[in-house]
């Protein structure tokens, strides 16, 4: 059966906007409008950095001719990103959106990224927005739009955070519906962690270190015991500047290493295939779809495997970049999942495969209930 959100996200509502709250109204909404939405998360989210219970994402909302397109950033600490410096790199940014032609995309991306350098989420908000638009005003969703098979949509994987063994088990038991999972580790509790996911389910398991380990050594043992214990592959064990030592983890170890704080865009791809076998492609790393996609040709070009995944965030920009889905190896788009109540509707789960809108540009709709 298909994934409800409602079986999901039983929980908590969403905060209200940072910010003065505006009608949902289409006819009442300027042209270009911003606002910052506050996503309560399900169970705090733990990884070997840092604990969330919320994220603030900045939402841009365009309309011309009567049709609207939608974007999403979903600013991240790692990268220096707030939401604050996203709302004032889009400020910058509106004279440029409200006097050019969006059908030319391509050159208009080139001219915001002179505003949207180091904060590459509000380049992929004005990314998603624009492109959202221009399908909507052809007719057609982005997938058609790129030339994909909207059937070919991958299997994602549902992320289980660094907690409590029980609280880890609790996760695994709601996540029952998803073929194979994705397992935060880095800390020092990381056999804990593997042993509680154990106990409830012995589905194929992807693990991710976000650079938790910063020695080789220690990486290879914590690798290779990852092996024996049903692991597929293993992102960013160490961190994106010890590329060296990551080169000398691969030699020695039998499943695909993935980069994923190691790559933002297309030009950081080359140097890491010495050390990686795959990369993990972001929206909000990338700064947007057009840039998600030549990172998908270059790592192509070099024979790299290559996931999608996501940070925490709406079905907006989850449902942007599971348009892109059926171009890649590995899915790990569930960051709306883990939100408390998704204030979006967008793609959707059937017993963990994407299944992408059939609606024109992203396909999404505000929830209005």
């Amino acid at each position: 059966m298909t994934t409800s959100r409602r079986e999901f996200l039983k929980t908590a509502a969403v905060a209200g906007l940072a910010g003065p709250v505006r009608s949902l109204r289409a006819d009442d909404r300027p042209p270009f409008a911003t606002s910052v939405k506050r996503l309560m998360l399900k169970h705090t989210w733990t990884i070997a950095r840092n604990s969330s219970d919320y994220k603030d994402n900045v939402f841009v909302r365009i309309e011309r001719d009567g049709v609207v397109g939608w974007g999403e950033a979903a600013p991240n600490v790692r990268y220096g990103e707030s939401a604050e410096k996203t709302l004032a790199v889009l400020e910058r940014t509106r004279p440029l959106l409200e006097s050019s032609d969006w059908f030319e995309y391509v050159d208009l991306r080139r001219r915001w990224e002179t505003f949207t350098k180091g904060q590459t989420c509000a380049g992929a908000a004005l990314d998603m927005a624009i492109l959202d638009w221009v399908g909507g005003k052809l007719g057609v969703p982005l997938w058609r739009l790129f030339g994909l098979d909207g059937s070919k949509a991958p299997i994602t994987t549902f992320s289980i955070g660094i907690d409590t063994p029980d609280v880890v088990r609790q996760k695994v038991r709601e996540a029952a519906d998803f073929p194979v999972l994705k397992i935060k580790v880095g800390r020092d509790n990381d056999a804990e962690i593997l042993a509680a996911v154990r106990d409830v389910t012995d589905c194929p398991l992807r693990v991710d270190a976000n650079e938790g380990w910063r020695d080789k050594h220690l990486a290879l043992d914590r690798i290779q015991w990852l092996q024996e214990s049903g692991v597929e592959l293993i992102e960013q064990p160490m961190p994106a500047a010890m590329l060296d030592e990551t080169a000398w983890l691969r030699d020695r170890v039998t499943i695909p290493i993935i980069a994923d704080e190691a790559v933002k865009g297309a030009a950081d791809i080359p140097k890491l295939a010495q050390a990686y076998d795959g990369i993990n492609i972001k929206l909000m790393k990338s700064g947007g779809l057009q840039e998600a996609m030549r990172m998908i040709h270059v790592a192509r070009a070099l024979d790299m495997r290559i996931m999608l995944g996501c940070m925490i965030a709406s079905s907006v920009s989850i449902t942007a970049a599971a348009h892109l889905s059926p171009l890649i190896d590995y899915a790990d788009l569930d960051g709306n999942l883990l939100i408390a109540d998704d204030p979006f509707l967008g793609v959707t789960v059937d017993r963990g495969r994407l299944v992408l809108p059939d609606r024109p540009g992203l396909g999404v709709a505000e929830r209005t209930t």
